[in-house]
């Protein structure tokens, strides 16, 4: 029970910045940077309970590396999907009289962009998180938080920068996407996450793959943390 918290609270406290920032008046254009710390620093805070991935799309590509049982992969993402949820809802109340004006995205721009950069994000928390050669080292919150930051200053203005399902569910809630446009990042996400798994069991083949562990009993050897 204690992973599926952690995993609700780090995702909440995410989506809710994401929405605060952006809805006016927001950050401007420090939002990504916002929204890159809060990831950062919740990381760390969870990151020793439940593996801190906050992020469906990172969870996916967890359990295809072979670091979460079937279980742990689905019970985490709907903890994800509900944090957002709620984040979404407080955002309404924080912002109410707020006026929201949902983006109009170029489809096939947007559908790369998030793909690009979910499997950005997925192929570095597997790295910095989950490899062996990277146990126990202590920038892998920095590492995944300032992808998203990256990601967002880089293709925030063309796909809406979510790379994340819980994100773009939140964001769908609070008007600042369509929802319509709701499958074009599930797609996406879900896509590059398990590219990312993909690719980086081809990068290491020699490394032993440890199936049906939970992230968070997995603390001899792993972090399995993210967004």
């Amino acid at each position: 029970m204690q992973k599926y918290l952690a995993e609700f609270i780090g995702t909440f406290f995410l989506v809710m910045t994401v929405g605060l920032v952006v809805i006016a008046p927001g950050a401007g254009p420090l939002a990504p940077l916002a929204i890159g710390s809060v990831l950062m620093v919740m990381i760390y805070a969870g990151g020793h309970i439940s593996g801190a991935h906050y992020n469906p799309a990172v969870t996916l590509a967890v359990w295809m590396r072979g670091q979460s049982s079937a279980r742990d992969a689905v019970l985490y993402m709907v903890a994800q999907v509900v944090a957002a949820v709620v984040a979404a809802l407080v955002v309404g109340f924080l912002k109410s009289g707020a006026v929201v004006t949902a983006a109009t995205p170029n489809i096939g721009q947007a559908l790369l962009a998030e793909l690009l950069f979910t499997f950005a994000l997925a192929y570095v928390v597997l790295n910095v998180a989950t490899s062996k050669d990277t146990s126990g080292n202590s920038y892998f919150g920095l590492a995944i938080g300032f992808t998203v930051l990256v990601g967002a200053f880089a293709v925030g203005g063309i796909s809406g920068g979510a790379f994340n399902p819980a994100v773009a569910i939140g964001i769908t809630i609070m008007g600042l996407s369509k929802w319509v446009n709701l499958w074009l990042f599930l797609v996406a996400n879900f896509a590059g996450g398990a590219l990312a798994a993909v690719v980086f069991r081809m990068l290491n083949v020699n490394e032993q793959i440890e199936a049906k562990l939970p992230p968070a009993v997995n603390e001899s050897s792993d972090r399995n943390v993210a967004l």
